[in-house]
């Protein structure tokens, strides 16, 4: 049987979707990914250093402002839209089925397109938290020589750098979802980056998707892998199946 088919047929017996996203899940909205030989993580920043290590606490800690900068020119990208696979796991959740998206992307996209159940596992550039943990857009703060402030507090952007530890809440959600899943999709990412990566080995059934633009060291560890581009699975997909 083609694999397409036999995936629009998973879809019809199951009801529960894991979905887990990287960088190739928004390459297609024109945000750069980190890891590729064109990516963020190969810049240099103005005093030298790669972009990897200004992502880390140290170096926020140490030289705020030139985080700022690159957090601002880099990190933020509100004019980026959802593209084909964002809307696609919007159209699964209209569907009536149940989807929770684990994601590794930071740009809010799968917000965007209207998807209810996001678990951010790095956090939402467009997001701040304060020193007493208040929440809020990054277009309702004012910025100073010390940084970011909302209503006269000091706030960051509500990501994790590099030396800071995930949050548990996120991570323990992503564990039992995708315990629970019938199907997993796993879209967009490498599978290097832990212990996101790790999350495949929490899903016990078997039905489970790689859709990824180039080989990854997991591939293995599920049914299906195809490897292309996003917007093409979903164009091919959709031709299978009857929603």
């Amino acid at each position: 049987m083609d694999a397409l088919q036999e995936v629009a047929e998973w879809l019809e017996s199951s009801q529960k979707i894991a979905v887990i996203t990287g960088a190739g899940m928004s390459t297609e909205s024109g945000i750069p990914d980190f890891r590729s030989a064109k990516g963020l993580y190969n810049e240099q920043t103005n005093k030298g250093v790669p972009m990897e290590e200004v992502l880390s606490a140290h170096f926020f800690d140490k030289y705020p402002k030139e985080f700022y900068r690159i957090y601002k020119e880099k990190l933020l990208c509100p004019r980026a839209l959802p593209n084909k696979g964002h809307h696609f796991l919007k159209r699964l959740e209209d569907l009536g089925y149940d989807v929770t998206i684990i994601t590794q992307n930071i740009d809010g996209l799968h917000q965007k397109a209207g998807s209810g159940n996001v678990l951010e596992v790095h956090g939402n550039a467009s997001i701040v938290v304060t020193q007493s943990g208040k929440l809020a857009r990054f277009d309702e703060t004012s910025m100073n020589e010390e940084g970011l402030s909302v209503d006269g507090e000091w706030a960051r952007p509500a990501i994790t750098l590099y030396g800071e530890a995930l949050d548990t809440d996120v991570l323990n959600k992503s564990i039992q979802a995708v315990k629970t899943a019938d199907i997993l999709f796993v879209m967009g990412t490498s599978l290097n980056v832990y212990p996101a990566a790790g999350l495949i080995y929490d899903y016990t059934g078997s039905k489970s998707a790689l859709i990824n633009k180039g080989a990854t060291p997991l591939n293995a560890n599920f049914d299906f892998v195809f490897d292309e581009t996003i917007s093409g699975w979903v164009d091919a997909l959709s031709a299978h199946l009857s929603g």
